[in-house]
C-alpha cells in the first residue's frame, strides 16, 4: 500500500485526475448548498439570459439556471455511472470467477452468453433493454449495468486463468479449503487490481451512454436535470443562448477526460510493463 501511495503522488496525471473527481463529487454531494436556484425552478422573465450575477451561467429556455442544472446534473451522472458499474462489476466478478476457476463446460456457458452480448454495440443494447423496460433513472441503471457485464468477466476471468495454478491456489486446496474460501479468500484479492482499473474506466463508458439515453429521451426524464437531456434541449436554442449546449458539454466532457485518464495512471501504478517512463 506505502509503495502505491508514493507511486500515486509521483503520477502527476493521477493525482490532477484524482482531484478534480473529488470536486466533482462534492458538487454533487453538496448541490443543495452549493447550487444557487432550484434546477426546476422556472423564471419566465429571465429565459435565455447570459451570464450575469444572478445567473453565473446564464438561463435555458424556461428561466431555468445553468449552473443549478448543471450541478444537479452531476449527481446524477455520477450515481448512474457508480450504480450501473457496481452492477456490472458485481456479476461480472462471479461470472468470472467461476468461468476462469472451473473451466470446461462452466466456462464455455458463460463465456458463450457474454459472446452474445458483445456481439451487440453498447449503446443499440442499452436502447434495445430501456424501450422494453421504459424510460427512467432506474432502468437507465439496469441497461448499463447489463450491458457492462461481459467486459467485467473477461477481465476477472483472464485474471483468475493467470494465478489459479498457482502456489498458494494449489495449498489452499492440500489443506481441504472450501471452493467459496478459494475463490473468495484466495483469488479474489489478487483480481481486485485490474477489476479496480476496469471499474474506473467503465464509469466513464456508463456517464457517456446515460448521457446518449437521457439526449434519446429515454434515459434521465424531465425536469430532472441531465446532462445530455439538457444538450438535446439546447439545440433549438444554440445561437439565441449557446452556452445552454456549451456548459453542460463541458462538464461532461471534463467528467469523462478525468474518469479515463485517472483509470489509465492507475493502470500504470499497478502494472510495471505499463509504467510511464
Amino acid at each position: 500500500m506505502h509503495t502505491f501511495i508514493q507511486r500515486f503522488v509521483q503520477n502527476k496525471t493521477a493525482v490532477a485526475c484524482f482531484l478534480i473527481l473529488v470536486l466533482i463529487a462534492l458538487a454533487a454531494v453538496l448541490a443543495p448548498l452549493i447550487a444557487p436556484h432550484d434546477p426546476t425552478q422556472m423564471f419566465q422573465e429571465s429565459r435565455l439570459q447570459g451570464s450575469s450575477s444572478d445567473y453565473v451561467l446564464g438561463t435555458d429556455q424556461f428561466g431555468r439556471d445553468l449552473l443549478s442544472r448543471i450541478v444537479y446534473g452531476a449527481r446524477v451522472s455520477l450515481w448512474v455511472g457508480l450504480s450501473s458499474v457496481f452492477i456490472s462489476a458485481a456479476f461480472g466478478t462471479v461470472f468470472g470467477l467461476l468461468a476462469g476457476y472451473f473451466g470446461k463446460w462452466i466456462d464455455s456457458l458463460i463465456m458463450r452468453l457474454m459472446d452474445v452480448l458483445f456481439a451487440f454495440p453498447e449503446i443499440l443494447l442499452a436502447l434495445a433493454i430501456v424501450a422494453a423496460l421504459g424510460p427512467g433513472t432506474s432502468n437507465t441503471i439496469l441497461a448499463i449495468g447489463i450491458v457492462n457485464i461481459p467486459i467485467f468477466t473477461r477481465t476477472v476471468r483472464g485474471a483468475v486463468l493467470s494465478i489459479k495454478n498457482l502456489e498458494f491456489v494449489e495449498s489452499a486446496k492440500a489443506i481441504g479449503a472450501k471452493t467459496g474460501r478459494i475463490l473468495f479468500r484466495e483469488i479474489f484479492p489478487n483480481v481486485t487490481a485490474p477489476l479496480l482499473v476496469q471499474a474506473s474506466l467503465a464509469i466513464s463508458g456508463a456517464i457517456l451512454t446515460e448521457s446518449a439515453l437521457s439526449f434519446l429521451g429515454l434515459g434521465v426524464q424531465p425536469p430532472d436535470p441531465s446532462w445530455g437531456g439538457m444538450i438535446s434541449e439546447a439545440r433549438r436554442y444554440m445561437e439565441l443562448a449557446p452556452g445552454m449546449i456549451v456548459w453542460p458539454s463541458v462538464a461532461m466532457t471534463v467528467t469523462i477526460l478525468s474518469f479515463n485518464l485517472f483509470g489509465d495512471a492507475v493502470r500504470d501504478i499497478l502494472d510495471p510493463r505499463h509504467r510511464s517512463k
